[in-house]
């Protein structure tokens, strides 16, 4: 007799079949897939993931209300306990307070600019960078939840994460066996289903917080001791876990960037490329939720130079790389360009100048290139701490790579505690008072201003005919260079206040009109540091 299931719109349901049948290797001898139908017709082939033993499991987001009919689809036709099993699934709109599951998981906007719900409701990409944030490094349930909830208060709203096979480690049994944290069996045998068993509770935690986990499949040098068909292995588990939530896809962690003792950099890096664009496909062709999908990239590049075809990428995810002061400009104009390139894509910049790193990577950086980049275009922007992306413990610093150096001894307790990290949060609390996502660079409204050969001077954007955003780099003060505004209509009018990004006040200028010659000089704001100045124009 069919069987008969109900769940609700957006979010994940869940249930097993037992096979009567024992198999030897059950992970690589069979494959699992579910067939669903709507009552319009419209099918997605969910595919199961091996849970251990004799059991494999489901989960289907039903993305709309109605009545699906169901069927599983067996690699071994003749496993009458796992093929062709019929049921009917009952959707119902999704009751809750949860925006991911409200609005649906996240697309790309029709312009290619920003990314949005399933509703169109636009999304505020703030990620934060936790790339062993699946490992016992980070303890589960009561650090992994703390560090949630902080990071939920000061507005971050992704947390891009490794599924196993972590950075700057050698091969992967290695280090793993250290943590007893294996996602495969040495060897890469098989997958190790306990290992995800854990990754379930840390994702499930984040999306019911309201944050989108960014899943990086591996880092990407592993794959070369992994194997194409391995990793091919890996990405389809993961998909068959992760998929029914709202999640964004990685590709890899800088792609085509080779182990940092490799014996032959230039093959490796080829390799790579070819293999995970390879892998971009295979995701593409399985993935029936359609996720957006990136790959992150090695030192000062783009994702469109990680993969033989831009077509598979959603959006480009660079990385501006780790530095100092000097280094600044470099990022900014990595983004600068990266959101100029065609065809368009939206920008978030995947790692960049981690606060920490180097012991000068401080506040001020965080805000500089938070402020560069969404004044530039970007779709959003991540943030890093050093010692907080490898979770480092007194008891478990991660260890220098032979031929390389180690990153610091930061704890990650102290790490997250950055005043970087509630700065950018400010940063979001501004740009989300207005359309944000209509923002365009108007680098001509401001003199001088970032470009050519320095991008650390003044920034400036418009939602065209209501608001006007500039920051300044600074520090301002009575001895800097006068600063112009041009971006002001002669005629008009403009409510305009200094906010500081490192407080989130604000302080009012009152209304304010250009000069004769469409020009205003930029008063002094009340502390030398940067600055951001808001101006609204008034409507009579």
């Amino acid at each position: 007799m069919p069987e008969k299931r109900y769940a609700m719109q957006n979010v994940a349901a869940e249930w097993g079949y037992m096979s009567a049948k024992a198999y030897g290797d059950p992970f690589n001898e069979i494959e699992l897939d579910i067939v669903f139908t709507n009552d319009s017709g419209k099918t997605w082939r969910v595919p199961a993931y091996w849970a251990g033993d004799n059991e494999w499991r489901v989960r289907f987001a039903a993305p709309e209300t109605g009545v699906y009919e169901y069927r599983t689809v067996c690699s071994d036709e003749d496993n009458a306990s796992l093929n062709n099993i019929k049921g009917t699934l009952y959707v119902r709109p999704y009751q809750g307070n949860n925006p991911l599951y409200q609005h649906g998981p996240l697309k790309i906007s029709g312009n290619k600019r920003y990314f949005m719900h399933q509703d169109g409701t636009p999304f505020f990409w703030l990620g934060d960078t936790w790339w062993f944030g699946l490992s016992k490094k980070l303890k589960w349930p009561e650090e992994f939840q703390m560090l949630t909830a902080d990071r939920k208060q000061k507005g971050f709203t992704v947390i891009q994460l490794v599924a196993g096979f972590y950075p700057d480690t050698p091969k992967f049994e290695i280090n793993a066996d250290k943590w007893n944290d294996f996602s495969w069996e040495p060897g890469y045998k098989r997958i190790n289903p306990a290992y995800f068993d854990e990754m379930d509770l840390r994702i499930q935690w984040l999306v019911r917080s309201g944050i989108v986990p960014c899943i990086f499949g591996s880092w990407g040098y592993h794959i070369r001791w992994t194997g194409l068909e391995a990793m091919k292995k890996h990405w389809r588990y993961v998909i068959a876990r992760y998929g029914a939530y709202p999640v964004v896809w990685c590709i890899a962690g800088e792609g085509r960037a080779p182990f940092y003792l490799s014996d032959n950099p230039e093959r490796d890096e080829a390799i790579q490329k070819h293999e995970w664009s390879e892998m971009g496909r295979f995701i593409r062709r399985i993935d029936p939720y359609h996720h957006p999908m990136t790959i992150h990239t090695r030192h000062y590049s783009t994702s469109r130079e990680e993969v033989d075809d831009i077509s598979l990428l959603d959006f480009d995810l660079p990385q501006a790389g780790q530095g100092n002061y000097s280094h600044i400009s470099d990022a900014a104009k990595l983004i600068s360009e990266a959101v100029l390139r065609k065809p368009t894509l939206p920008v978030v910049n995947g790692e960049v100048l981690y606060e920490g790193t180097f012991e000068s990577c401080s506040a001020e950086i965080q805000r500089f290139v938070f402020w560069s980049a969404m004044l530039s275009g970007a779709a959003g922007h991540t943030y890093g701490a050093n010692g907080l992306w490898q979770f480092n413990r007194k008891e478990d610093m991660l260890p220098a790579l032979p031929g390389s150096a180690s990153w610091g001894e930061i704890l990650w307790e102290d790490a997250y505690k950055f005043p970087g990290s509630s700065q950018v949060g400010y940063g979001r609390q501004l740009l989300e008072k207005y359309e944000w996502w209509k923002l365009e660079p108007r680098q001509d409204y401001v003199e001088p201003s970032a470009g050519g050969d320095n991008y650390a001077l003044p920034y400036a954007a418009e939602i065209p005919g209501k608001v006007q955003i500039y920051y300044f780099p600074g520090p301002v003060h009575p001895w800097s260079p006068p600063i112009f505004i041009k971006g002001m209509q002669h005629g008009s009018k403009y409510n305009a206040y200094f906010y500081d990004p490192k407080s989130g006040r604000q302080y009012p200028l009152g209304e304010v009109e250009p000069g004769s010659d469409n020009r205003w000089k930029l008063p002094l704001p009340p502390v030398m540091h940067d600055w951001v100045l808001v101006l609204e124009k008034k409507v009579y």
